[in-house]
């Protein structure tokens, strides 16, 4: 069984940055596509970042693309997400997802692609 913990999470003024972290216990970390959702209030989980297996690709939802970076370290097994020029609209909780892939480069940016959650995060960006 896949289990992911995230961390990192906390309170910041508007154009602060946070790095957040999730660690990935259970099989071959190297093996799963990772990926950051958000869920704010009343809204649908939304997804953030997402890297490929090895790390050379990545993909950003265009609300957050260069001010966000997803990165991985397959040595200690977990993926990080460091956001900057936090926006108020940033707020939310943030999860860490994973999916077991066979595929070097491929990068998924759907919920229903992910197969394993964190418990998430809470990410608030105040004016």
């Amino acid at each position: 069984q896949v289990q992911l913990v995230e961390s990192g999470g906390g309170l910041v003024q508007a154009g602060g940055s946070l790095r957040l972290s999730c660690a990935v216990s259970g099989r071959t970390f190297s093996a799963y596509i990772m990926g950051w959702f958000r869920q704010a209030p009343g809204k649908e989980r939304e997804f953030v970042a997402g890297v490929s297996r090895s790390g050379p690709r990545t993909y950003y939802a265009d609300s957050v693309k260069g001010r966000f970076t997803i990165s991985r370290d397959n040595a200690k097994n977990t993926v990080y997400l460091q956001m900057s020029s936090l926006k108020p609209e940033d707020t939310a909780v943030y999860y860490c997802a994973a999916v077991f892939s066979s595929y070097e480069t491929y990068v998924y940016t759907r919920r229903s692609e992910y197969d394993y959650w964190g418990q998430g995060t809470q990410v608030t960006v105040s004016s």
